[in-house]
């Protein structure tokens, strides 16, 4: 079987399965009430667990949180969290900060936790990763976390799709997000413009042209297509000037279509020049970044078309 296809099946078996090959850490002393035979599950207090330092989570939604804290208070924690036994006794979070957050909230004095012995750079990869496989992280949060495992893990992208499940081409499209300006990447992760406008946005070239046009999609409510065509029209402004003596003809809708597909997949300026079905396809880009992330697109083309 082919070895991308085990790493796949390891996601479903937890946070452990990631990291098979890691050499254990250091081992820390546990009291024989701090531990359980099969990594069974303690009861431990509340107030004794400390906050993850690694959290890429920065933003809790407050309506599911409260849902969550009502379920705990009338349930208690069915999923048990995962720690780490810390030198003066005490533990640190690895995952399950909400459900922690949760019993806190609801008064309860203990939580049900499953310790694990992990150095801090173990800590943090399991953090990180743990929170990509969920589906409630904002873009911003997502595209911080995959630049973390790149630059202090060394991951590839490939790699990374693979740790998390996702593909690579969405793991490329999330680290793009860090080139917005930062006034837009708060709009993003305060939900006021969605992972498809700023995906959009990155077709402009530069910081300013990206940042008046994501004032005036957000003052004007416009959906993903609105801001296509609204993107479109600032990167073809001939198209709409009316000016020209000799008018184009107009465009096939097909190629129209499959115009505004490359432009959002690749998130650079591309053009189509079609006539009777022959023509060329015009990819514009302003550094070298663009152009590696074009040789990547092509080149995931070229593995499909040879599998």
């Amino acid at each position: 079987m082919p070895q991308n296809s085990d790493k796949r099946k390891a996601l479903g078996r937890g946070l452990e399965a990631l990291l098979p090959a890691r050499p254990a850490p250091e081992p820390v002393a546990l009291e024989a009430s701090q531990a359980a035979p099969g990594g069974q599950p303690l009861e431990i207090p509340v107030g004794d667990i400390d906050r993850n330092p690694f959290q890429t989570r920065t933003r809790f939604d407050e309506a599911l949180l409260a849902e969550l804290t009502a379920s705990v208070a009338a349930s208690g924690v069915i999923q048990p969290i995962v720690v780490r036994p810390l030198p003066d006794g005490r533990y640190q979070l690895i995952t399950g900060e909400r459900r922690l957050l949760a019993s806190r909230n609801a008064g309860k004095t203990t939580i049900p936790a499953i310790i694990r012995l992990a150095s801090d750079s173990q800590t943090m990869e399991m953090t990180i990763v743990e929170n990509l496989q969920r589906a409630d992280l904002n873009p911003m949060e997502q595209a911080r976390a995959y630049h973390r495992l790149s630059q202090e893990f060394k991951l590839t992208q490939e790699q990374m799709a693979q740790r998390t499940g996702k593909e690579r081409a969405s793991v490329a499209n999330f680290l793009r997000l860090l080139r917005l300006p930062e006034a837009v990447q708060l709009s993003v992760e305060a939900g006021e413009l969605s992972f498809g406008h700023a995906r959009t946005l990155l077709a402009l070239e530069s910081p300013e042209q990206i940042l008046s046009a994501a004032q005036k999609v957000r003052s004007l409510s416009m959906s993903v297509r609105q801001t296509e065509s609204y993107i479109q029209g600032l990167l073809h402004p001939e198209e709409r000037s009316g000016k020209s003596e000799k008018q184009p003809p107009p465009q096939d809708p097909n190629v129209r279509e499959a115009e505004v597909r490359l432009q959002r997949s690749l998130g650079l300026k591309v053009k189509i020049e079609d006539v009777r079905g022959r023509g060329r396809v015009i990819i514009e880009y302003a550094r070298l970044e663009d152009f590696d992330h074009i040789l990547s697109a092509l080149g995931q083309v070229d593995e499909a078309l040879n599998q």
